[in-house]
């Protein structure tokens, strides 16, 4: 499961390649300058990084995700249910519900997510 951690600046990164992958590499580390400000050899070596860690595939100067986004926040709202409300889910969204009002439409949503659990 670990294999889902991102850091900040790595979650900001595999965000554009899954929001543009496949990509070519040197595409890549413009749009990374364009949007991160970061210079080519720093979007290299985060390509090399998560390639090492079975995050990214970098074949041919293309660049591809291994991992999709849902696994990443799945990975981290079970990280964060446990560290900060200890695994419990109506800790968690009593806090989150906390002086918010929810649409009627988003109160359906839930339902709906509720109803579908249970079964």
């Amino acid at each position: 499961m670990e294999k889902f951690k991102l850091f900040d600046a790595e979650y900001k990164f595999m965000d554009i390649i899954w929001e543009l992958g496949p990509i070519n590499s040197t595409e890549l580390s413009k749009i990374c300058l364009s949007r991160l400000g970061w210079k080519k050899p720093t979007t290299y070596n985060m390509i090399r990084k998560l390639s090492e860690r079975g995050i990214l595939q970098n074949e041919n100067a293309v660049v591809i995700s291994l991992i999709g986004r849902e696994q990443v926040q799945k990975y981290e709202t079970e990280a964060l249910l446990e560290k900060s409300f200890d695994g419990s889910l109506p800790a968690f969204i009593a806090t989150f519900l906390k002086d918010r009002k929810l649409s009627e439409e988003e109160a359906q949503k839930i339902r709906k997510m509720i109803e579908e659990a249970t079964k």
